[in-house]
């Protein structure tokens, strides 16, 4: 008999990337053939995982699921479910003004959709999933929650505190992952530099990725969403150290006016921030920081704005995105300030922000002009082959365009040496 056909779509960040992959192979091993964010009308049922955190996603969210029950309406598709966010969010809410949809399912319901689908959930494939990514990379969540609190966040209330998967899950997994071809790990959670408080009574993230480059195969580690609060310095050792550990951080710093920082219940004041920037620098000193800041949040004033501004210009982050704020019911910020900031400041402000960065973008790529740096490939565009230094995440960071002649042996998921002859703002050009 021929396998019935299930989509599976993907809205969001990286975390529901790898919820979804979970579902997927829960559901390949159990008899359904499993295709992802696809077009293919012979996929008779549909799993949306929505994003819930702001705004934007929310919209998004909703619009993917109204244009699948129209599909369902029109006798394209039979069945649409909901998961993720957005469905731990407003459940109740969802199945009142979206009927059509035949089911609704939080981010801990994994077992319940599974059964849902007329499969027997399978423990012993927890720490095992089909990726979605290029095969050479893959996301690595290793924890789910947050224990911070900060005001615009609504993350706590959909996905609860945090908790850490256990180190040795962490590894088996990680060896499965390299069996399958992956070279690249990105890991990721809410925090991952609170790794293992909650399990072992201390911090574990330096003593994870230490292990986690032991295992054959792997070839980089990447560490996303690290917190600034109480940073573990430890972790800047490992990282100095390893050969496979990139010299690369995603830490959300969100602010530097110590007024704004407060209201936004960060838990680090300006100095601090300063201090751990720049112990980071001292530590691992080649190495690329990437945050994110948000403007906009109530109570920032102009004084607190400009102060951001210099905070920019000095620092010159390698990477930099901003988000304005955007008010989410629940939060401690909705609860207690009035979002009294026009949408069209918070805009002015991002944009500002977004052109002092790209001017400093531009200038340390041209400082890279003539440097040779290992690259990852990760696909072909026309002429171009398109890869990424170890100081660039896939999906958010710059890559590196470069030609090559049938001479050189060049593949997806391969890493080559090129020497950089031309810089963008946001793109480097180089040779073999």
């Amino acid at each position: 008999m021929r396998k019935q056909k299930i989509n599976i779509v993907t809205l969001g960040c990286s975390k529901n990337v790898v919820d979804s992959e979970y579902l997927m192979n829960q559901l390949s091993v159990g008899g359904w053939e499993v295709v992802h964010d696809s077009n293919d009308p012979s996929a008779k049922v549909v799993v949306i995982n929505t994003c819930g955190f702001i705004g934007d996603a929310k919209e998004e969210s909703i619009d993917t699921i109204l244009r699948f029950c129209q599909a369902k309406e029109e006798g394209i598709i039979d069945r649409v479910y909901v998961m993720g966010c957005l469905s731990q969010r407003y459940k109740n809410e969802l199945e009142s003004e979206i009927p059509n949809v035949d089911g609704y399912y939080g981010v801990t319901d994994l077992v319940d959709i599974v059964s849902e689908l007329n499969v027997s959930y399978r423990p012993e494939l927890e720490n095992r999933r089909l990726i979605t990514t290029p095969e050479h990379y893959a996301y690595l969540k290793i924890s789910e929650g947050c224990n911070w609190g900060c005001s615009y966040c609504a993350i706590p209330g959909i996905r609860g505190k945090h908790q850490s998967r256990k180190f040795e899950d962490i590894v088996d997994e990680v060896k499965s992952l390299a069996a399958q071809g992956v070279k690249e790990l990105l890991v990721i959670a809410q925090d991952t530099t609170y790794y293992g408080f909650d399990l072992y009574g201390e911090r574990r993230i330096a003593e994870l990725l230490a292990e986690l480059e032991k295992i054959d195969g792997i070839e980089w580690i990447r560490l996303h969403y690290a917190y600034p609060t109480n940073f573990p310095n430890d972790l800047l050792t490992v990282m100095a150290n390893s050969s496979k550990i990139c010299h690369y951080i995603d830490i959300p710093f969100q602010h530097i006016s110590n007024n704004v920082l407060t209201k936004m219940r960060r838990g680090i004041s300006k100095e601090e921030t300063l201090e751990l920037i720049d112990n980071m620098r001292k530590s691992v000193p080649n190495i690329a920081i990437r945050t994110t800041l948000l403007v906009g949040h109530p109570g920032e004033t102009e004084q607190d704005f400009n102060e951001l501004v210099e905070f920019v210009k000095a620092v010159k982050f390698d990477r930099l995105g901003v988000f304005t704020y955007s008010e989410e019911e629940g939060t401690y910020a909705a609860n207690n300030f009035p979002d009294e900031i026009p949408e069209e400041v918070k805009q002015q402000r991002m944009e500002e922000i977004m052109t002092i960065q790209s001017a400093i973008s531009e200038e340390k790529n041209l400082a890279r002009v003539g440097k040779t740096f290992r690259v990852i490939v990760d696909r072909q565009e026309g002429e171009y082959w398109v890869g990424r230094t170890e100081f660039d995440s896939p999906e958010v960071d710059q890559e590196v365009l470069f030609v090559a002649t049938n001479s050189h042996s060049v593949g997806i998921g391969s890493f080559v040496d090129v020497t950089i002859n031309r810089a963008e703002e946001y793109d480097l050009y180089g040779t073999l």
